[in-house]
């Protein structure tokens, strides 16, 4: 069973292309196109599910038609429409072996600020705005957004997937303010 922790979100199929099973695809990572891994997730009724690709073909830098394996009719391409496409961390990673680190590194880290401590574990990386976001699953369970900036970063230790931040000073305190509304 494929867990929320081993995957992270890279786009989100559209719908269907033409008659014969393609997929349009909408993608913020391309990483399906650099790793050698052959399928991507969808996730249905909470239950994550791998979909082996058949074929792709790039649109635009942000999308791409995507062929499944069993999927080979406009009607059961249809059941894909607004369903988000995650990919394994695993694979992600290989990525970063030519020693750059890609977002998927830090799903799954915890994440420190020099001054405050533990803030919780990143659980996602919202690349949806102008600033990218980690979003931090707390231990109470709440959520806060913090900036990943290369600014902010004090340290990085990829072997104990640990992010250690140095925030500025207020930051939380706008944070922890804003989950009051």
């Amino acid at each position: 069973m494929i867990k929320k922790e081993e995957v992270y979100k890279i786009g989100m199929f559209n719908k269907p292309h033409g008659i014969h099973g393609e997929i349009s695809f909408t993608f913020t990572d391309d990483v399906f196109d650099r790793v050698d891994c052959d399928y991507l997730i969808c996730q249905f009724d909470g239950i994550f599910v791998p979909f082996f690709i058949d074929e792709y073909r790039f649109r635009s830098d942000s999308s791409a038609l995507v062929k499944l394996d069993g999927i080979e009719s406009a009607e059961k391409a249809r059941m894909f429409t607004n369903v988000d496409v995650y990919f394994p961390v695993k694979f992600a990673q290989e990525a970063e072996d030519d020693g750059e680190l890609t977002w998927a590194f830090f799903v799954g880290c915890r994440i420190e600020d020099v001054n405050v401590g533990a803030l919780g574990t990143i659980v996602e990386v919202d690349e949806s705005t102008i600033n990218t976001l980690f979003v931090v699953e707390r231990p109470d369970g709440e959520e806060l957004l913090i900036p990943a900036q290369e600014d902010f970063m004090v340290d990085i230790d990829q072997e104990n997937r640990l992010v250690v931040v140095e925030l500025p000073e207020g930051l939380l305190d706008m944070e922890s303010l804003e989950s009051l509304d």
